[in-house]
């Protein structure tokens, strides 16, 4: 288990590590015969989101998650983590293939939110996060949510639907970043560190809070210390949820992942 003293902010500096692991690292080490597939069959393929099929043990799943990179190339190859719509349609895309053919989904969360280009609202971002929320809310096969670095906004609310959501020790979840909820209630981005404190984004908050289910634990220093300790924790985490997800039947399944989502934000 990690250091548990850092402050909010600092858990933001940690989940922004150049360093710290990504999606592609995580699938790498947890999953084998893993199969990328490209395109939204609409515009364009979307490097921010890598997507594919691959075994879970003798489990074949679907794959999905935000990438960004570690070095400028990369991170400008990846857009930074965020997605366009079309990023959003092939994410969909192959939820679809999924549940058409009985696959489990993992989704891994890594994005400071949708990319707010010109083309992209001209292309239909808000609509096809939307879309994604609509139909990952009634997928009828298991889906598991894993946010394993900075979690912000839409962006990450669209791959966010599932019947397990689950954070890493330093990652963060949250409606904007603290420089934006900063700027828009304080006037003064410099007061970031205030508000990461006032928006309770961390996993132990939102844990506290019934957001997510459970919280995988990080070494001291972050993920990037010990990645296979961490990677070996989240397989053992979707071995078993998987498992029991499955012998759900499918009004069972979505009953429950329905009175989840009716939950949260509730103060009774």
């Amino acid at each position: 288990m990690g250091k548990t003293n850092l402050t909010p902010w600092e858990k933001v500096g940690l989940a922004r590590k150049a360093d710290r692991p990504k999606s592609l690292d995580y699938i790498n080490l947890i999953f084998s015969d893993f199969m990328e597939l490209h395109g939204d069959r609409n515009f364009a393929d979307d490097k921010s989101i890598i997507g594919g099929i691959a075994m879970l043990e003798d489990t074949p799943v679907t794959i999905i998650g935000q990438q960004k990179g570690k070095t400028t190339a990369e991170n400008i190859e990846r857009n930074f983590g965020m997605t366009n719509p079309e990023g959003y349609r092939k994410a969909l895309r192959l939820m679809k293939q999924a549940e058409k053919f009985d696959r489990p989904i993992v989704t891994f969360i890594d994005t400071p939110g949708a990319y707010p280009g010109l083309g992209a609202e001209e292309r239909g971002q808000g609509e096809a996060i939307a879309k994604n929320l609509l139909e990952m809310s009634r997928l009828q096969v298991p889906v598991i949510c894993i946010v394993i670095g900075e979690g912000s906004s839409g962006g990450a609310l669209a791959l966010g639907v599932g019947d397990r959501i689950v954070m890493l020790e330093n990652a963060v979840y949250s409606i904007l970043s603290p420089e934006g909820f900063a700027s828009i209630l304080y006037k003064d981005s410099s007061k970031s560190s205030e508000a990461a404190e006032k928006m309770k984004i961390t996993a132990s908050d939102l844990k506290e809070m019934n957001i997510i289910d459970e919280i995988i634990f990080e070494p001291e220093g972050g993920a990037q210390n010990d990645i296979d300790t961490v990677a070996n924790s989240i397989k053992k985490y979707l071995v078993q949820n998987i498992e029991v997800l499955k012998k759900k039947d499918k009004d069972e399944l979505l009953s429950e992942r329905y009175e989840k989502f009716r939950k949260i934000g509730s103060l009774s």
